[in-house]
């Protein structure tokens, strides 16, 4: 792969220098094109094009969904990556990604416009990631934004010719992040996201369906997808969910008790935080559409550069798609039985919960867990490490929901933990160790990939 590559930058530059002939001159590269001079205006539209689209596509549940914008931040960062100081390549830091099935950016010294780059890049890998069930109208509007974006960035270019290599350049890195994704073992996964046929484990204290549609769990095969760090593995072996039993005085019956109570004795504030998080993937776009929408709405009330924007993408996209591999190993070892199925059979056979549970095992969390690396994450981009940072959550207003106030990320991410247990769908103990897991997971991240050290 790198052989064609180089082939097509050969071609490239040689049709560029043809192109200036003896006369044209080529704007000196200025110091102003690092990649924190650009805005990121345009990047933060196609993260919530994004969001619609894991919406409107069947098989788009949430580990699928978590790849998709997994892929498509570490696909924008490594197109754009080069105009970061000090920045480094993926490639040699995510699992398995080496550097010669990777475009090289700046041939001869050549310039790119980084919005470009970034533009052609999230284009070409939405539409890939998508392809076998993107709706047309979704397409259209692909097609429609990268061309409206292109519009208004090429202008800026030192030449057409520079235009024309960014684009090239970002389309270029796409097409090879995506043939590197066909190998992690979820590729196309969304064509059969229940992994059919499927036997389920049988047992006393295992999951029964909890619906008459989905008879068999969601993505029981997940936990052989390969994590774009081998080390967030290490966050996938949870201690053991305490010991089923239905004595009424053992612990796991005060689990389920606790469920009941809960969800029997509620507020109208916690039903209404069980439902602000539910996150169903057929009215918003996932748990983890709904922290990529957090991230894009912080990043413009900061007024980031695409600098912070393209490295906040990706420390997130690494963490969400390893976090449901994590979480979904331990739900998967497990096949611990829902609160909805324990409390029907040993508590109260007309028990019903405040939202829908989903058609996989209860231990653990996947909402904590995935809160928990977003929270680790924002605490890195918008604080100095103490995790202090008020804000309104407004990402759920184009879904019909309130706005919510937080003190901190962690305040946020323990509410999305605590609504599981509101909503009769997790014991607490899902809740609890999910989000070690996901911090865990979210400090390996931002440790483990050598991240730029000044993101302006």
């Amino acid at each position: 792969m790198k052989k064609v590559y180089s082939l097509l930058y050969v071609a490239l530059l040689g049709s560029w220098l043809a192109g200036c002939g003896p006369t044209e001159e080529i704007a000196p590269i200025p110091k102003e094109n690092a990649l924190s001079a650009y805005s990121a205006d345009f990047l933060r539209e196609w993260f919530k094009l994004e969001c619609r689209i894991v919406k409107t596509t069947p098989g788009f549940l949430p580990p699928q969904a978590a790849r998709a914008f997994g892929y498509t931040g570490i696909t924008v960062y490594e197109a754009v990556h080069s105009g970061i100081p000090g920045a480094r390549s993926l490639a040699g830091q995510i699992n398995q990604l080496s550097a010669g099935v990777l475009p090289q950016a700046d041939p001869l010294g050549i310039r790119y416009h980084w919005g470009l780059v970034a533009n052609a890049a999230m284009a070409e890998m939405m539409r890939l990631m998508f392809e076998k069930r993107i709706t047309e109208e979704n397409l259209a509007l692909i097609n429609e934004a990268e061309s409206r974006y292109y519009e208004e960035l090429s202008p800026q270019a030192a030449s057409k010719y520079v235009a024309e290599l960014s684009v090239q350049h970002g389309k270029a890195v796409a097409l090879a992040m995506y043939a590197f994704s066909k190998t992690d073992g979820g590729h196309e996964a969304y064509l059969n996201p229940f992994s059919r046929p499927f036997t389920p484990v049988t047992g006393v204290d295992k999951w029964v369906p909890t619906d008459g549609n989905n008879l068999t769990p969601l993505s029981p095969n997940w936990p052989k997808c390969r994590p774009m760090l081998a080390s967030n593995m290490v966050y996938a072996n949870p201690p053991k969910p305490i010991a089923f039993s239905t004595d009424p005085q053992s612990a796991f019956y005060k689990e389920a008790r606790q469920v009941y109570d809960k969800v029997i004795h509620g507020t109208d504030q916690e039903r209404d935080i069980a439902r602000f998080w539910a996150d169903d993937p057929f009215a918003t776009c996932t748990p983890t559409g709904h922290t990529f929408n957090i991230l894009t709405q912080l990043l413009e009330e900061t007024g980031a550069t695409l600098e912070k924007a393209a490295v906040g993408y990706a420390m997130l996209g690494v963490a969400e798609n390893d976090a449901f591999i994590a979480c979904w190993k331990a739900k998967y070892d497990y096949s611990l039985i829902r609160p909805v199925s324990y409390i029907q059979q040993y508590i109260d056979p007309n028990f019903r919960t405040v939202i829908g549970t989903p058609a996989f095992p209860a231990y653990t969390s996947g909402h904590a867990t995935e809160a928990a690396v977003g929270e680790r994450v924002f605490t890195k981009l918008f604080t100095k490490g103490d995790g202090i940072y008020p804000f309104t959550d407004r990402s759920q207003l184009q879904h019909g929901f309130s706005v919510r106030n937080f003190r901190s990320f962690q305040e946020a991410a323990e509410e999305c933990a605590d609504s599981r247990l509101y909503g009769g769908i997790h014991y607490n103990m899902d809740n609890q160790q999910g989000l070690l897991m996901g911090r865990g997971i979210g400090d390996n991240v931002l440790k483990a990939i050598q991240w730029p050290t000044d993101i302006r």
